[in-house]
């Protein structure tokens, strides 16, 4: 029977620990940089840049809260995830120091042009909601006079 042993030193004492039975527990913090594995379509998963949040100490169902970025060509996407016990199609785990981390000057280049975009179509629906009122307003009047003067013929 091949066992896979590996030596672990705590406190000073060397343990040769059987792989197969040992329990990996991992330590985190609010700020610890992350990598979360989520589950797109069908058996396909993106991994994605990210940073813990906060951790809610709900009694039953305790809760780590990350946000992380999905950037693509033409945009980043902020977007909020809780992971508990219950979550699934999701994995956290640390981001090490050789991962590409997220550049920062392109993050912060694409959202400014999500903001942008938003705001010309803001400024686009007041220019049509104008228009409308402007272009319309006799079209109600005429509906309001002809309301108005049936209601005198009775």
């Amino acid at each position: 029977m091949n066992l896979v042993k590996q030596i672990v030193e705590v406190n000073g004492i060397k343990l040769e620990i059987d792989m197969r039975y040992a329990k990996k527990i991992e330590h985190y913090k609010v700020g610890d940089n992350v990598k979360v594995l989520i589950k797109k379509y069908s058996e396909t998963y993106e991994s994605f840049p990210g940073v813990i949040i906060g951790f809610d100490q709900f009694d039953k169902l305790p809760t780590i809260l990350i946000c992380y970025v999905e950037m693509s060509y033409s945009s980043a996407e902020i977007k909020f995830i809780n992971i508990n016990s219950k979550t699934d199609g999701c994995e956290i785990t640390h981001l090490s120091d050789y991962e590409k981390q997220i550049d920062k000057k392109r993050a912060i280049d694409l959202l400014d042009r999500m903001v942008f975009k938003a705001q010309q179509d803001l400024l686009e629906l007041e220019n049509k909601r104008k228009y409308f009122i402007d272009k319309f307003e006799q079209h109600f009047n005429l509906i309001d006079n002809q309301s108005n003067h049936l209601g005198n013929i009775e």
